[in-house]
């Protein structure tokens, strides 16, 4: 398991060989959406340039931020979790579980790592993270993936990550991980 340790709100910090990986508050969420890098200031992280997609910021608006406000303290499966390479001081890319374990103990996970930074195992070595870390917490059972068909790097890390592909519907595929029993 990757090495874990709260941060300053007693939350998780996990890190890796090269990263940490941090869930975002909803005030560091609110930041995260602002042109002006003001969440690099807060993070203490060196500024780079980063686009957010449309469909994330209509993720964050519509979904995330009204998710982890009701979910008050327990917001870690609501969140934005950005991943930070702990040399370069520099976020290179994000990750998310779309809400808390459903009846089946299953979550799913989405993320999406900034373009200056693919192709460089950031995703693999996160993702491998943050899933270990949700296998650990009480209900969890199952983490899936949903990917474009054509999506060949997403494949590889959710194949390196353990996952297989379970389901094809239209142009996507579904990915899945069930807990070691």
């Amino acid at each position: 398991m990757p090495d874990q340790h709260p941060n300053t709100t007693g939350q998780p910090v996990l890190e890796t060989e090269r990263l940490l990986i941090r869930p975002l508050s909803y005030h560091q969420l609110c930041l995260y959406i602002r042109p002006d890098l003001a969440l690099e200031r807060d993070l203490g992280v060196k500024p780079h340039p980063r686009t957010v997609p449309d469909e994330l910021t209509e993720a964050l608006e519509q979904l995330i931020l009204p998710g982890v406000a009701q979910a008050g303290d327990n917001y870690l499966f609501s969140t934005l979790w950005t991943i930070i390479d702990r040399h370069e001081q520099v976020m290179t890319g994000d990750l998310c579980f779309k809400g808390p374990p459903g009846e089946q103990g299953e979550i799913e996970v989405g993320y999406g790592t900034y373009p200056d930074f693919q192709n460089k195992g950031y995703m693999t070595e996160a993702l491998g993270a943050v899933v270990n870390w949700a296998m650990h917490q009480p209900g969890v059972t199952a983490v899936l993936a949903e990917t474009e068909k054509e999506n060949l790097p997403s494949h590889r890390t959710l194949s390196k990550n353990g996952f297989t592909a379970c389901r094809e519907v239209d142009q996507m595929i579904w990915w899945r991980l069930d807990k070691a029993v």
